[in-house]
């Protein structure tokens, strides 16, 4: 094996995926967010696998600081609770572990952000269904073409690449982005 020519193609799979993004969506989604917090409401977050370490990664973004010091955001990981997370689990179905959080901390004009690589898992569907019952906004960082989670979210913003790992690539991306505009323009405001 070539590592070189390997690290190439990785390299050229992951700038293909980047070049794909929907930049008109993520300024929606900031927006969106910007809206959310000026109206003195939340955002909650969450994703499985790598999209749930993502998930954590972006409420500590919001709650702590990206580049600029300032107050905290409210952001919440649905992601980190394992008590939560595994007593839903056993004593409902894996398909309702985020949405019972949606329905415990999610109020009317809050923000739902989730992350789902395929777009079909089944507790990220089901907390957008909770959310959009509840009143809360959705938007969705998706992969290949969107799955079923691009017609229940209100934004999804889709990375339409068939590689998990270039697709959260382009993710983390939207993410560092979304939250670095979002805390400018808030701080801009003096919020």
């Amino acid at each position: 094996m070539n590592k070189r020519l390997v690290l190439e193609r990785i390299l050229k799979e992951s700038i293909q995926a980047i070049n794909q993004i929907p930049f008109d969506l993520i300024d929606q989604a900031c927006n969106k967010i910007i809206d959310c917090y000026i109206n003195g409401r939340k955002l909650l977050i969450c994703g499985n696998g790598g999209s749930a370490a993502d998930s954590q990664h972006m409420a500590g973004e919001f709650v702590n600081r990206f580049l600029i010091e300032r107050r905290p955001y409210r952001a919440l990981s649905l992601t980190t609770d394992t008590s939560i997370l595994t007593s839903v689990g056993n004593d409902y179905s894996f398909d309702e572990v985020f949405s019972k959080q949606v329905e415990a901390y999610g109020d009317k004009d809050d923000v739902l952000f989730v992350m789902s690589t395929s777009g079909n898992s089944k507790n990220i569907i089901r907390a957008v269904q909770v959310a959009k019952e509840k009143g809360l906004s959705s938007i969705g960082l998706l992969g290949k073409d969107g799955g079923e989670l691009k017609k229940y979210c209100d934004l999804p913003i889709v990375v339409p690449s068939n590689s998990a790992p270039r697709i959260q690539e382009a993710h983390l991306l939207i993410m560092h982005s979304i939250c670095e505009i979002v805390e400018k323009d808030l701080f801009d405001r003096k919020y």
